[in-house]
């Protein structure tokens, strides 16, 4: 149902006239009260309205800066936030690159596990993504990217009583747990500056994702562990291949 406000109730206070009261009939929403000594035609409006855009967006005029090299879209957004989301794209990278000289060992044609360089390369591949995704939101929040050194990775994963396939997966498990952690620093850092905004990015893009790949790849590690350096490995391979994507 449809509800209407009353008609407007106008009144106004003269200095010679008294009091006079100008019924309208128009179909005007709020009831506006004015009042003016001596005749004065200027009329401030009684609305009982808490928020005047005019008078408070003043303030924020105020911090729109005017030099082409600053953002126009920053808010709120400190220097710490910028940073740690700067180290995070840098952590991802060197995630990435990792993985990905694990996805050329493996697919070496005296190595052929083409299930682990399958699982390497499709690693790698997210891990790249989720660095343009802080570069995106960096953007996005009016902060700088500035990219940072990436360490060159082994190139070699055999290990003389593990075997490479168990080696390379705990290490892909240790690097994960890395990768947590500096999430969590991230959000930490995004909790302490009152950053809501970025909180929620990660919360909702990282963590639980996160989870679900250190679960997933320690179930790996285990099921190697099983199966040893033998035939096993050649199976376990064989199953990776014929999986979907990677965590």
């Amino acid at each position: 149902m449809l509800l209407r406000a009353p008609p407007a109730v106008i009144l106004r206070t003269g200095a010679t006239s008294g009091v006079r009261e100008n019924l309208s009939h128009s179909p005007p929403s709020a009831i506006v009260c004015a009042a003016a000594k001596g005749g004065s035609s200027n009329i401030r409006p009684i609305t009982g309205v808490v928020f005047e855009p005019f008078e408070e967006v003043k303030k924020e005029l105020s911090l729109v800066p005017t030099v082409p090299e600053q953002s126009l879209a920053r808010q709120k957004y400190v220097d710490e936030s910028e940073a740690a989301v700067n180290d995070q794209i840098n952590v991802e990278y060197n995630v990435s690159y990792v993985y990905h000289a694990m996805y050329a060992y493996f697919d070496r044609d005296n190595i052929a596990l083409k299930g682990l360089a399958k699982f390497f390369k499709e690693s790698s591949e997210e891990e790249r993504e989720h660095a343009e995704k802080f570069m995106e939101y960096q953007n996005k929040r009016g902060g700088k990217v500035k990219l940072q050194s990436i360490l060159m990775p082994l190139s070699e994963f055999d290990h003389p009583e593990k075997g490479d396939a168990i080696y390379a997966m705990e290490l892909a498990l240790s690097l994960e747990k890395l990768t947590n952690e500096k999430l969590l620093h991230v959000h930490a850092v995004a909790n302490k500056k009152n950053d809501v905004q970025l909180a929620d990015f990660v919360e909702k893009n990282f963590l639980g994702e996160q989870v679900e790949a250190i679960k997933k790849i320690s179930e790996y590690v285990a099921q190697l562990r099983r199966v040893g350096k033998g035939h096993g490995v050649w199976h376990f391979d064989q199953m990776l291949l014929n999986e979907g994507a990677a965590v």
